[in-house]
């Protein structure tokens, strides 16, 4: 199994819609990917290790397939669709990386 991670980092100044992500973006992609993502997570960032920190990612999200072939045959054809919906919820660059999942 691989689980894809998509993660936006923390900037003061930084927009991202948490509601939309949760409600709009993350049921999309899951709607156009199908039975190939066999669930997703969300994360909302609270703070970093210190007291009082911001934390790195402001939200991240991490989907799970059985290979990266699966993902990529059912993300890629809906990736423009995809991707053109960030600017609806955020302006921050996604970083990306796709992981095996050793535990889980």
């Amino acid at each position: 199994m691989i689980k894809v991670s998509v993660m936006y980092p923390y900037t003061a100044d930084a927009r991202f819609d948490h509601a939309y992500y949760r409600d709009k973006h993350m049921p999309l992609l899951k709607a156009r990917m199908g039975d190939a993502c066999l669930k997703y997570t969300i994360d909302k960032g609270l703070g970093g290790g210190a007291p009082g920190s911001p934390p790195a990612y402001i939200g991240m999200c991490h989907v799970f397939c059985e290979s990266v072939e699966a993902f990529q045959k059912a993300f890629g054809p809906h990736a423009k669709e995809i991707n053109g919906d960030i600017k609806n919820y955020t302006d921050i660059a996604p970083v990306m990386q796709i992981s095996e999942v050793v535990v889980g």
